[in-house]
């Protein structure tokens, strides 16, 4: 477990895609954020999530709901991870590792391997890479970049990729077998879960 990490799973997303809120929907024996987060808690000193609306939907995680902050004026992810560096930095981590709330199988060493790269690299963040490419919901973020990502924001970016690829991020090369970064986007993708889990 990381001391200097916080973690927040993303789960601002607007779903469009499912017809439901993606991360209350069920995953085997409990919701598919519950996943995500029993997977990222062990790696960071304290976990969150980013979310708007009612934040006792989430009650039964035990986590602290964040949701983007008041001035912001665009939606997307790169919103909530501002949110959520705003709040780690409050609570005196020097880091925050970011995850999406329909990725149930991530890496448990994910927080490890990001901080080795951005230490590696003295850069201000971190990212995944997989022979697909990159992974930018899959991130660690320094407080460092908070400004750069405030400008990014105030100017209407909402794409973590384009801000890490400014950034000169760091990345953490992921060549496992079974893809950890698969994420859940339709009710196809859901039922491979579902499989995957039950293995």
């Amino acid at each position: 477990m990381s001391e200097a990490s916080a973690g927040v799973v993303l789960a601002g997303g607007r779903s469009t895609r499912m017809g439901a809120e993606k991360a209350l929907l069920a995953l085997g024996d409990r919701p598919l954020i519950a996943h995500v987060a029993m997977r990222l808690r062990p790696q960071v000193g304290a976990l969150f999530i980013n979310a708007n609306g009612d934040a006792a939907r989430f009650a039964a995680l035990n986590c602290v709901v964040v949701a983007d902050l008041p001035d912001a004026s665009a939606a997307g992810p790169l919103v909530g991870v501002r949110a959520a560096l705003a709040y780690a930095q409050s609570l005196g981590f020097s880091r925050l590792a970011t995850a999406p709330c329909d990725a149930p199988f991530l890496p448990l060493d994910l927080v490890a391997r990001l901080e080795a790269a951005m230490e590696a690299n003295g850069a201000p963040a971190a990212v995944a890479e997989t022979p697909r490419g990159l992974e930018p919901m899959f991130a660690l973020w320094s407080v460092q970049a908070r400004s750069a990502i405030d400008d990014e924001c105030a100017h209407g970016e909402a794409s973590p990729r384009a801000v890490l690829d400014r950034l000169g991020a760091a990345r953490a090369r992921f060549e496992e077998r079974d893809d950890p970064f698969a994420n859940v986007n339709r009710p196809a993708d859901l039922a491979a879960a579902e499989a995957r889990l039950k293995g």
